[in-house]
């Protein structure tokens, strides 16, 4: 990393440019490895390093980045970005904060073979495949990145951050006469290889193969207005997709959101309270600090159906005359930071999963969702259903295959009248402006009144 004179005459040069000045300075190692029945597949590692240089005046902003981290390369950069009227606003660099994972049981991946990696997945695919003669395939990719950033800026922060992200993913292939049809499960963390500890590869692995196996005998659901019953965990996607990207200030601060200008006012059923929160525990989408060197928090988004606040970073916050709320990400040195989730998440409700599915006349029962996308002006979304089942008079009947959910994020969030007590958090990635980033969603099961469920006419 680079040493603190380095960094001070840059932010030096930096500042002539602009009233902030800032500097983010990455070191990141990965590796996967995939390994299907047949045997290891895929093994992809490598190690990148670099320095993105950051001025903001105004409303205006300047992003450069390099990989060439000398001395004379970086400052050759700055002074071609920072030519203005001289010194503005630069304060002392306050002592370097360093943010560690925790050393007591911290298993770095690095100290790990690919042996043992290989079999890890092994073990996932062993059990997969004994789950019923039609799963023709298993994949198990085990990912493992570690990344130490240090940010400094013009107004004396000066931290240091290691991550470390670890995670198991599963795909399980069913076929038969039917057709075929794939089911997955992608456990992942916080921490380093001790996460495997504990972790019940065959279980999950279990999982994918039952999702695979069920849904390839389904048949096709009938499209229709309903009620849709989305189950705890990974269903959270859907509030991460309809809301959640039109609560970050990148689309709100632009008047791009249809949550601009509704800060206090009820946009929600009061069943609803929307979370993100960057600080978690050993959570896949968690930081110590955003990318902006703030420290990461707890965010109430919606409560109890009102508009309480907004994902906010720094430039974000200028343009609306909010502070940062520890939640500028990029996937690395390349991208400038902007306002992006991290763990996002319904509250638990008093509702038993149970009673709601029973207080169910007709609808569709959502197990899994596979992804989805929304265009944040208008807040209208789109998404994939992986399992679905019927709900009839009260039941799970049928399950049911090719279910798309489309709607509206103020109008699903309006429509939300059961909020189960079954909270649960899954993992997976987010793709926007700044990049691909690690991100949780997680809910208990929600019942959403009426919807536009797609599927065969």
């Amino acid at each position: 990393m680079l040493n603190k004179r380095i960094v001070e005459n840059l932010l030096e040069v930096l500042s002539g440019g602009g009233v902030f000045a800032e500097i983010f300075d990455e070191e990141t190692q990965f590796n996967e490895i995939e390994v299907r029945k047949e045997g290891l597949y895929n093994h992809s590692m490598g190690y990148e390093s670099g320095v993105g240089l950051r001025i903001i005046d105004g409303l205006h902003t300047k992003y450069a980045f390099t990989n060439d981290k000398s001395e004379k390369a970086l400052m050759a950069l700055a002074q071609k970005m920072g030519c203005g009227e001289g010194q503005r606003n630069l304060k002392a660099l306050s002592a370097l904060k360093t943010f560690k994972m925790n050393q007591g049981n911290l298993l770095l991946p690095k100290d790990h073979s690919i042996k043992y990696r290989i079999e890890l997945a092994n073990r996932g695919i062993r059990s997969g495949l004994d789950y019923h003669k039609d799963i023709v395939q298993m994949q198990a990719k085990v990912l493992d990145f570690s990344q130490l950033v240090c940010i400094a800026n013009s107004e004396g922060v000066y931290v240091s951050d290691e991550r470390i992200k670890t995670r198991l993913f599963l795909m399980a292939t069913a076929q038969n006469g039917h057709g075929n049809y794939s089911g997955y499960y992608g456990p992942g963390s916080m921490q380093g290889f001790e996460y495997y500890e504990y972790l019940d590869v065959e279980s999950f692995a279990t999982e994918a193969a039952r999702i695979a196996k069920t849904m390839v005998d389904a048949p096709y659901c009938i499209g229709g207005q309903m009620s849709v019953v989305v189950n705890n965990g990974f269903g959270g996607l859907m509030f991460h997709e309809a809301c959640g990207h039109s609560l970050e200030a990148s689309s709100v601060a632009k008047g791009a959101s249809e949550f601009t200008g509704k800060l206090g006012q009820k946009v929600a059923s009061e069943k609803v309270t929307l979370i993100d929160d960057g600080a978690m525990r050993n959570e896949w989408g968690s930081l110590h600090v955003d990318d902006e060197g703030t420290p990461t928090q707890k965010n109430v988004l919606i409560e109890k159906g009102v508009l309480k606040s907004f994902l906010v970073d720094k430039l974000g916050g200028k343009r609306m005359g909010m502070s940062s709320t520890g939640s500028a990400r990029r996937q690395n040195y390349r991208f400038a930071p902007v306002a992006r989730m991290n763990n996002t998440y319904i509250a638990p409700g008093a509702d038993t999963p149970k009673s709601i599915i029973s207080d169910t006349e007709k609808g569709i029962y959502v197990k899994y969702i596979n992804g989805g996308s929304v265009d944040p002006s208008t807040g209208d979304f789109n998404f994939n259903a992986a399992e679905c089942y019927l709900i009839e008079k009260g039941k799970l009947t049928n399950p049911v295959k090719g279910v798309t959910l489309i709607g509206n994020g103020m109008t699903l969030l309006q429509s939300v009248d059961r909020v189960g007590n079954d909270f649960d958090l899954r993992q997976g990635y987010c793709y926007a402006e700044s990049g691909a980033l690690f991100i949780s969603a997680g809910q208990p099961t929600v019942r959403v009144k009426n919807m536009t469920v797609g599927g065969v006419e």
